[in-house]
């Protein structure tokens, strides 16, 4: 349990700070991080540090893709880890 604690706050932290790199890269013009990329570290579990960094550094605010998307991903991974607890 300790483990899966440690990875769910490592890879969180991924999603929150590739949110970041991604928006002054944006600010920038240079080259970004592929939105595949992001939707990948939200699907992976990063779903709750992405949600944040796109909301705190206002990035991909207005892609449907991202303002409906990361939402249901953490949504699916909050039902899922209920579940899970349940039944176990």
């Amino acid at each position: 349990m300790d483990i899966f604690l440690s990875y769910l706050t490592i890879i969180n932290a991924i999603g929150f700070s590739f949110m970041l790199v991604d928006k002054r890269r944006a600010q920038k013009k240079r080259w970004r991080i592929p939105e595949s990329t992001l939707i990948g570290i939200a699907v992976i579990g990063g779903s709750a540090g992405t949600l944040l960094g796109m909301y705190t550094f206002r990035h991909k605010t207005r892609h449907i893709k991202f303002t409906i998307g990361v939402p249901v991903i953490l949504a699916l991974q909050l039902a899922l880890a209920a579940a899970i607890f349940i039944a176990a």
